[in-house]
């Protein structure tokens, strides 16, 4: 435990100090972010920070699996798939990779991970247990790729999306401590720690952008980390997912209108309903903080229930999206701008 002293503030060190040397590679090489009709943002803005989330987040999984702290097969599953999605990222950010390479690249890296996690534990659906079998890797394959995807949809305005998996990552290793498995919290808190390091450039008015390099490695990590807690403990999963409820219901929400209303759902566009809202408060701050606010006093405290057994998993889940779907239809999620 006295390694985990100096181990803690160096992966939050460096991921600031990291950030802080990509901010000077972007500007040195012309890596920016240039505003168009699409953009959520209106200054040119260096972009591809996530790198530094992603080293500091890798080196230190590596660490805690060498201490004994992390089992080294849900190591593995974390930073093989993550780094494989990362370098993708990385590519894309630098020169346009075709979308079918891009998805091609995401679910390999999906079906590596479910090959190292076994597939999925038995879900609980009001307290009937459900065993997908070999199924539970298919639908863990889609899960993960819509997760990264999903994130990377979601990382559109300055500090959403690593506020986001602050709050993910830390109230993911409070329910571990409320159901007894303690042991399990230092994944989730390393992550963190990843995170605001980069929080600390990118929270607004942002200094440097995520880059899909950084966005899909946190969306495809969060489901990983949802996934182990699965394993762990199956009431778990629902209390990730409601943690991770804001950005589900947005992306899904925005997706599913889209289709219905045949928009090219392919195409680049800024109708998620934090889009709009950013717009209509002409703030990225009162956004980030208003979720960040959400998160906090209504999906955290029923994620808490669910893990605690005064709420069934799956009922808890429909109660903590009903009103979330309220909100993104409220602010026109998948709507076209007028």
């Amino acid at each position: 435990m006295l390694n985990l002293y100096w181990f803690l503030p160096l992966v939050l060190l460096s991921s600031l100090i990291g950030t802080a040397g990509l901010r000077r590679y972007a500007l040195l090489n012309s890596l920016i972010d240039i505003p168009n009709a699409r953009s959520s943002h209106v200054l040119p803005t260096p972009r591809g920070g996530g790198v530094a989330i992603v080293f500091s987040y890798l080196l230190g999984a590596l660490f805690l699996a060498l201490t004994g702290l992390v089992a080294w097969n849900v190591t593995w599953g974390i930073v093989i798939p993550g780094a494989l999605v990362a370098v993708v990222g990385f590519l894309d950010d630098h020169g346009h990779i075709p979308a079918r390479w891009r998805l091609l690249g995401h679910f390999t890296a999906a079906i590596l991970g479910m090959y190292l996690l076994k597939g999925l534990p038995e879900i609980y659906f009001f307290g009937i247990a459900v065993d997908f079998g070999w199924a539970g890797y298919l639908l863990g394959c889609v899960y993960l790729v819509w997760m990264l995807n999903l994130y990377n949809f979601m990382d559109g305005i300055d500090g959403l999306a690593s506020m986001q998996a602050i709050f993910v990552c830390l109230g993911g290793a409070l329910l571990y401590v409320l159901c007894a498995h303690s042991s399990f919290v230092w994944g989730p808190i390393t992550l963190a720690l990843a995170a605001a390091g980069f929080l600390y450039w990118n929270f607004p008015p942002a200094r440097i952008f995520m880059g899909d390099a950084g966005s899909g490695f946190l969306g495809i990590t969060l489901g990983f980390l949802s996934l182990q807690a699965a394993w762990v403990n199956p009431v778990l999963f629902w209390g990730w997912l409601i943690l991770l409820g804001v950005f589900i219901v947005d992306a899904t929400c925005t997706l599913l209108v889209r289709l219905f209303k045949g928009d090219k759902v392919y195409e680049a566009h800024r109708s998620h309903a934090y889009q709009f809202a950013s717009r209509q408060y002409r703030s990225h701050s009162v956004v980030s903080w208003s979720v960040t606010a959400i998160n906090l006093v209504w999906l955290l405290p029923i994620a808490a229930l669910v893990t605690l057994g005064k709420v069934d998993g799956f009922a808890g889940l429909l109660i903590a999206y009903a009103p979330l779907t309220l909100v993104a239809l409220r602010f026109k999620a998948g709507q076209r701008e007028n």
